[in-house]
């Protein structure tokens, strides 16, 4: 089983979708995610988006970097511009590759869908390709 981090700012959107959506989508992959300053919540939009697309589970929730350090990730996503720029270093060196998402926090429900349909396509599809290189 390969294990894939996704990285935004808060962890509360972006990071949490696509979690779910390689958990949901990609065979073989373990997704996890984390924020370099989480919100400590998950988005009720994001939450409803997954919901109704059924992936939602309620072991998703806004966390630090700190509580997954000590996995050993093959690959590790960051999903927004602040979190590819700090991006810390991990204990063993980990490929990393970053693909941005607009933030959809704030705004009306609309934009959750979209940045869902976004991650779907876009993600998925570059995860699958950074982890046939491993």
């Amino acid at each position: 089983m390969k294990k894939v981090l996704v990285m935004c700012t808060g962890n509360s959107c972006r990071s949490i979708i696509g979690e779910a959506l390689i958990n949901a989508k990609l065979d073989g992959v373990e997704a996890y995610s984390c924020g370099v300053a989480p919100s400590g919540r998950v988005n009720p939009n994001a939450k409803k988006v997954l919901e109704l697309n059924g992936i939602w589970d309620e072991k998703y929730y806004s966390k630090h970097l700190d509580e997954l350090i000590d996995i050993e990730f093959d690959l590790v996503v960051t999903v927004c511009d602040h979190a590819h720029e700090t991006c810390p270093m991990f204990p063993r060196p980990v490929p990393k590759i970053h693909v941005g998402f607009e933030d959809p926090d704030g705004k009306e429900f609309e934009a959750f869908e979209a940045t869902y349909k976004e991650i779907e396509e876009v993600l998925l599809p570059k995860v699958t390709a950074a982890l046939k290189d491993k």
